[in-house]
């Protein structure tokens, strides 16, 4: 971290901050970061992507990057120098590495694989495809996509982590 230098302006200024819209986006980088041994510099949880915009703004970074999910990509690319971006969210991502078997494989871990069948059962879910099912799982249970992204971060083989993730993961 250096200093700002000017009239007695004593501001820090990191060299890379990193925004995501989500504390599940955090955990999930931090997890991945530590598994690979790099430190992970200073991540902003912005609270959705129109924060996105404050937080760059208030910012003293020398370089803003951001993870963010594809629906909500405009909103970090108007502010942000580099951009990762999960489609369609950083579930998504997981699961399409995994596979539906491997991550209903951490849900079944966790004794919650009935919860997740019940949930498939419901009018609503039936005939749904497995992974909009479980993103229902995932953001249906309050503190669940934090929970899930730490354990998925911690299930997915390093040399097959989500092309977004290991971007970003990348710079570092």
């Amino acid at each position: 971290m250096t200093q700002c230098e000017g009239q007695g302006n004593n501001v820090p200024v990191m060299p890379i901050v990193v925004l995501v819209e989500g504390e599940s986006d955090r955990v999930a980088l931090e997890t991945l970061a530590a598994r690979m041994g790099i430190g992970m510099p200073a991540v902003l949880v912005v609270g959705g992507s129109k924060g996105a915009r404050r937080a760059a703004g208030a910012s003293t970074a020398e370089r803003l990057i951001g993870l963010v999910d594809v629906g909500e990509r405009a909103d970090f690319e108007r502010v942000l120098d580099t951009v990762f971006v999960c489609d369609p969210g950083l579930e998504g991502e997981f699961v399409r590495v995994l596979g539906v078997a491997g991550v209903e494989a951490v849900i079944h871990a966790q004794g919650e694989l009935g919860s997740f069948r019940r949930l498939q059962q419901q009018p609503f879910q039936r005939g749904r495809p497995p992974e909009a099912q479980l993103a229902r799982f995932f953001g249906g249970r309050s503190g669940n996509k934090v929970r899930y992204a730490r354990l998925l971060a911690e299930a997915v083989p390093l040399d097959r982590m989500p092309a977004p993730l290991a971007g970003l993961l990348a710079l570092l």
